[in-house]
């Protein structure tokens, strides 16, 4: 057995059995290795932030870590800004990324790099194989470091991967207990929560699921406003979901949404920070002199946080549930004419089915879209979490992949989808329930809104030919067929709500070109 066949069965033997994949020549050994273990399955990407935003999607709905193969430094740089949005969400990501072989890497060849370097600057763990004995231990080590919500890589050098391991696999052991905040600082935090102008801030799994439950029951007994973040990695939403409210991304928004607060506990979350700064603005939008009580950090045990907190409080389980504030359905009614943001909202609304997962990256549109879509039927929706565009496309690819029986729905603007236009020859390939709606607004909008805010002049004609895509238009129906995607350009609600309902009658997935 040689280090890249010891390196899969470990792998298979931790649980970890999907593989997003852009190979060369340095990884040819891990792939006959993959090649002969068929239980492994392998999603090709034709580019890196595909595999990486894929990945990421997929550990956000299935709870689980997938693995990454990307080839040396450049192609880890490519995958580089999907693994920071993985990073912020608290993804568990295992990449493996080959690299020359160890008497190959004095000759400085074309595709050398600082590997180490590249991958250390947004990886929590690094560990290089220099020889095949030390293949199988440190996959082990990195998916253990990676079920605990880190990014972590092996660099497998090309004569680690082809020679004689000398063992077998290893199976990764659980990642160690996550910190829990003391006893006094939980009991302390539940009499703050009963105050006036309190607010449990929260995010990760205290967003969806039985976190979210627990969330909701704090908040129905102490009285607290219970607040997601504007990015929440993955929360559930529409009807019957606990009612969080949701921070804005404008700094000025977030200044009055906080003003009234005097103090916030966070379970899961950092301190509010603005997106950018801003002239004659602070950097944090949390009124002066409001505290701010870090109880329980990201990496920490949320879950086992808010038991204890819930407890603390005093919450009973019959009588809390029954006055968790929850979100009422609202059916919308439809309008005709031009496509607008409250239109694309309001037809997503009546076509999505319950239980649905919507990954969004609709930040100019979202304003208009997400208000109808909040109040449909139930839903899970996945947000970009460090702010690198070209997430929404990679992140429903996984997603789809983590839930086979949940239909997918990827909203995303025209600009921010360009960066990821390669996902919709994968989801074709792998006949993912995939549909995608494109904003086509004709431009990097979010930018004009970022100008002002700087307060720089209004847009010149350099600015405007930075920030606008018209001049070709882009045609998202004939881009889409190049992939082998089926699509359908509307122009108006009622041809969005026709779409939609062809888009659920075909198998795999289908894109809407939604021209504002």
């Amino acid at each position: 057995m040689n280090g890249a066949e010891a390196l899969v069965e470990t792998m298979l033997a931790s649980g970890v059995d999907v593989c997003f994949a852009n190979p060369g020549t340095s990884e040819m050994h891990f792939v006959a290795a993959l090649d002969t273990h068929p239980d492994m399955r392998c999603i090709l990407c034709l580019f890196e932030g595909g595999v990486t935003g894929a990945a990421d999607g997929y550990a956000r709905m299935s709870g689980n870590v997938a693995g990454t193969l990307l080839h040396l430094g450049p192609g880890f740089a490519n995958a580089w800004s999907n693994l920071h949005n993985a990073r912020k969400g608290g993804s568990g990501i295992v990449n493996i990324v080959g690299d020359h072989a160890g008497y190959h890497l004095k000759h400085d060849a074309p595709l050398q790099s600082d590997l180490d370097g590249v991958a250390g600057s947004v990886s929590h763990w690094v560990g290089r194989a220099t020889d095949s004995s030390m293949v199988a231990g440190l996959g082990a080590d990195a998916i253990r470091a990676a079920r605990s919500g880190q990014i972590a890589t092996v660099i497998l050098q090309a004569d680690a991967a082809w020679s004689d391991s000398g063992s077998g696999p290893t199976r990764a052991t659980d990642p160690a207990p996550r910190p829990r905040p003391d006893a006094p600082r939980i009991a302390a935090a539940a009499r703050a929560l009963g105050q006036p102008g309190a607010a449990l801030l929260v995010s990760g799994p205290a967003l969806y699921g039985d976190g979210a439950e627990l969330a909701g029951r704090i908040a129905a007994r102490t009285g607290c406003r219970l607040i997601a973040p504007f990015f929440a990695p993955r929360i559930a939403m529409g009807a019957g979901a606990v009612r969080f409210e949701q921070m804005f991304y404008p700094a000025d928004l977030n200044a009055q949404f906080l003003a009234d607060l005097t103090r916030i506990v966070l379970v899961g979350e950092n301190p509010p920070v603005n997106f950018f700064a801003y002239p004659g603005l602070p950097s944090t939008p949390d009124p002066a002199g409001c505290a701010i009580d870090r109880l329980c950090f990201s990496d920490w045990d949320v879950p086992g946080t808010l038991a204890a907190l819930a407890e603390a409080a005093g919450v009973d389980g019959t009588e809390d549930i029954a006055r968790i504030a929850r979100t009422d359905p609202v059916t919308p009614e439809t309008a005709t004419g031009a496509l607008s943001p409250e239109g694309i909202g309001r037809a997503l609304a009546l076509a999505l089915p319950e239980g649905a997962i919507v990954v969004n990256e609709a930040v100019t549109a979202g304003a208009g879209i997400w208000p109808a879509v909040n109040q449909a039927a139930a839903h899970d929706r996945i947000n970009n979490t460090g702010g690198s565009i070209g997430q929404c496309l990679p992140n429903a690819l996984g997603a789809a992949v983590a839930c086979p029986d949940r239909p997918v729905f990827a909203v995303s603007g025209d600009g921010s989808a360009m960066y990821q236009l390669q996902c919709l020859w994968t989801a074709a390939r792998e006949r993912l329930d995939i549909t995608v709606v494109i904003i086509a607004n004709r431009g990097y909008q979010i930018l004009h809104h970022e100008l002002a805010a700087q307060g720089a002049p209004a847009p010149g004609r350099n600015a405007r030919a930075m920030f606008d895509i018209e001049d070709p238009l882009l045609d998202w129906v004939a881009l889409a067929a190049g992939h082998g995607v089926p699509g359908q350009k509307v122009t108006t609600e009622e041809g969005l709500a026709d779409a939609l309902a062809t888009a659920a009658r075909t198998q795999g997935p289908f894109l809407i070109e939604a021209t504002l």
